[in-house]
């Protein structure tokens, strides 16, 4: 299995390529030259066949299709994308500069839509392949964090009709929606029950890849933890907290 793991540096991402390292080839994107030479490192002890990494700031947009071009050369046929690039960012901030809101956005959606533009276009002439793109429960209601679920959802919404397009073209993508992970970026959460390892969200999308799955929550619990969410009424739900 040839693989494309962009923001291959975080821990969702790391945790995927460990369960599909044996016999796979694999081109990482992300910004840290130095996180990116331990991933791959740990990867090749594990059994990939081959590790090419590639240092990108993915917020500069111009250096997408370079990039996506480089994987392409390297890997010859692709079978699989992980899109795992983002930043939880300071809401606070936010509420106080447009500058930072639009520098999460960037972060959290466009970059996203950049990228899968030109993934989209290379796999249908591919006609073959597999998009995962990491978003998050977050996407489903705008709560405290507005800004971070605002560009969670726009992603799942954009992939959403970008998932009809390709289906026509034998071009698979899951969106896959986790709940609470523990993360480096989560890590100053009050981590509770619902807090799940990083191991425990791969597998469940190593599952849901190799069934061709459109959307995954994970775990399973979150579907209905957010069922129930969506469904509280306006006027409640603005009285809440979190």
């Amino acid at each position: 299995m040839n693989i494309v793991i962009i923001g291959a540096t975080s821990a969702i991402a790391q945790a995927v390529a460990q369960r599909l390292a044996p016999q796979a080839q694999f081109f990482l994107v992300a910004r840290s030259e130095k996180r990116l030479q331990a991933v791959a490192t740990d990867l090749s002890v594990r059994g990939a066949r081959a590790v090419t990494t590639h240092v990108v700031d993915l917020l500069d947009f111009a250096q997408h299709d370079a990039t996506l071009d480089r994987a392409f050369q390297t890997l010859g046929k692709v079978d699989l994308i992980l899109l795992s690039h983002g930043t939880l960012g300071d809401q606070q901030a936010c509420e106080m500069s447009f500058a930072e809101t639009e520098r999460e956005l960037r972060t959290n959606f466009l970059s996203v839509v950049s990228l899968l533009t030109t993934l989209a276009n290379r796999l249908i002439t591919q006609r073959h392949g597999t998009i995962a793109v990491v978003g998050s429960v977050a996407g489903d209601r705008g709560r405290t964090a507005y800004v971070y679920c605002a560009a969670k959802g726009a992603t799942a919404i954009f992939c959403q009709g970008l998932r009809r397009r390709l289906f026509r073209h034998g071009v698979h993508l899951l969106t896959i929606k986790p709940g609470f992970v523990r993360t480096p970026m989560t890590a100053h959460f009050s981590q509770g029950r619902l807090f799940v390892s990083p191991q425990r969200v791969a597998r469940d999308i190593v599952c849901a890849i190799h069934r061709k799955k459109n959307l995954l929550y994970t775990p399973w619990y979150w579907r209905w933890i957010m069922l129930a969410v969506k469904s509280l009424p306006e006027g409640l739900f603005k009285r809440m907290t979190f």
